[in-house]
């Protein structure tokens, strides 16, 4: 949470999509502890978490303790929402900090937006927020943006196989030392740029297709860092 911290800029991003919707449904795909759903929770909303990671999720349910809140997590993949979920159910479905990059099949990607598509309801909007891997697709390993905060530092690389599959190495770095602590070795990803994720979209049905350089929905350029877009 020190390096993913949810901003004011978040906070009002969600307040604007979720309009005048009192509860809106929210469905967070790739959760973690849950620092963003419980603040929408707490704002009225019905939330919903899903993640792979047990140990994440046990510290998103430590903070269910809230009174008058509605919010939920559950230990899911992104195959399995269409069979435990609710159908035309979502008003905003978000996969965020580059998460969608670990599903590393492209016909399982396609499979994604599909799957968004059918959980959201009508007039529904899915958010992705991802590295602009336009700009960082250097071969054969190109460096993200750090996450840092006031005690460590998230060092995040992307090396290129001959063969063009890519595999993501991150490490913690401490600072004001040289010791880091490996996070993750070789683990597959697809990275996928700002043109295949409108592509897929289109393919899955979405019609109108956003895309900003961060939450304040300040304009998407080919030098942006990061790009966020909004498909409905």
């Amino acid at each position: 949470e020190e390096l993913y911290p949810v901003t004011d800029s978040q906070k009002s991003f969600y307040t604007e999509l979720s309009g005048s919707l009192m509860p809106a449904h929210f469905l967070r795909i790739g959760c973690g502890s849950g620092a963003l759903e419980h603040i929408i929770a707490r704002n009225g909303h019905d939330v919903t978490g899903i993640d792979v990671s047990k140990e994440m999720l046990a510290c998103a349910n430590r903070r269910r303790r809230m009174p008058n809140t509605s919010v939920r997590f559950f230990q899911m993949s992104t195959l399995e929402m269409t069979r435990f979920l609710g159908k035309n159910f979502y008003n905003v479905i978000s996969c965020l900090e580059n998460k969608l990059m670990y599903i590393h099949d492209e016909t399982l990607l396609r499979k994604f937006f599909y799957d968004c598509r059918q959980l959201l309801a009508q007039d529904g909007h899915l958010v992705i927020e991802l590295n602009n891997f336009d700009k960082y697709n250097a071969k054969p390993m190109s460096q993200l943006p750090p996450r840092e905060s006031i005690r460590v530092k998230l060092i995040t690389q992307v090396w290129t196989n001959d063969d063009d599959t890519k595999l993501v190495h991150q490490d913690l770095e401490r600072n004001g030392s040289n010791k880091t602590f490996p996070v993750l070795r070789g683990e597959p990803v697809l990275t996928v740029t700002p043109e295949e994720v409108k592509a897929f979209a289109r393919e899955a049905g979405f019609t109108k297709i956003e895309v900003y350089a961060g939450f304040d929905r300040s304009p998407f350029t080919e030098d942006s860092d990061t790009a966020l877009f909004v498909l409905s």
